[in-house]
């Protein structure tokens, strides 16, 4: 698990969630030695030498603790709601990075009058198992269209009768004249720990866990 046999390989992403999680990093005695952010390198070393961090796509961040690639890490809960999470254990909710997954459309529809009519939308979002659970639930028949980057320009163009994406301040869609209509999730980055790694590295993960929690408390 995560190379050698007293190795803690922590998995983080660059961007908004390491940001926000240097302070909780840094509390734990393992910050990185190095800005993540000029760096090439892929693996940093941290303040403890028994720990090293590995830099991954957030949305690979679950698979490499998963599999383990890595034995600990923090994902958005908007990623593990799309991810098989078989062998994850997700002790912490970290309260950081915090957004809402929602459906938005454009300004001048009706919504309610959409989703009543019967017919089947198109919906534009990388979170498709998510989506598809969602309008399931509503009865509303959808035709989910994946798509990765840009995610407000469906709708404009008509690709799309409506999107399923994060939210935080909703300055995005004012800019391209969308409005949220309906939350799906709160979403929030989360600790996930390889429950292998947690039996057999117990001792060396348990007061990293445990600093985690005790910052997210005050």
């Amino acid at each position: 698990m995560g190379g050698d046999e007293f190795l803690i390989t922590f998995a983080l992403s660059k961007g908004r969630i390491l940001d926000d999680t240097r302070p909780l990093l840094r509390a734990a005695g393992v910050d990185v030695t190095e800005d993540p952010e000029s760096s090439r390198k892929l693996i940093l070393a941290t303040e403890r030498a028994d720990v090293r961090v590995v830099l991954v796509r957030a949305s690979d961040v679950p698979t490499y603790v998963q599999y383990g690639g890595a034995d600990i890490g923090i994902s958005g809960k908007d990623t593990l709601m799309e991810t098989d999470t078989t062998g994850l254990y997700e002790p912490l909710d970290l309260k950081i990075a915090t957004c809402r997954l929602m459906v938005a459309v454009p300004d001048d529809t009706d919504y309610e009058a959409l989703v009543q009519r019967g017919r089947r939308l198109r919906v534009a979002t990388k979170y498709i198992d998510t989506a598809r659970a969602h309008f399931a639930k509503k009865g509303v028949h959808v035709d989910l269209i994946k798509l990765y980057g840009s995610m407000e320009l469906a709708p404009l163009v008509g690709l799309a009768d409506a999107i399923v994406d994060v939210v935080s301040s909703g300055a995005t869609l004012k800019a391209n004249k969308l409005k949220a209509v309906e939350k799906i999730a709160d979403i929030s980055a989360r600790l996930i720990v390889n429950q292998a790694a947690l039996k057999t590295k117990r001792e060396a993960l348990m007061p990293i866990i445990e600093s985690f929690a005790k910052s997210v408390s005050k």
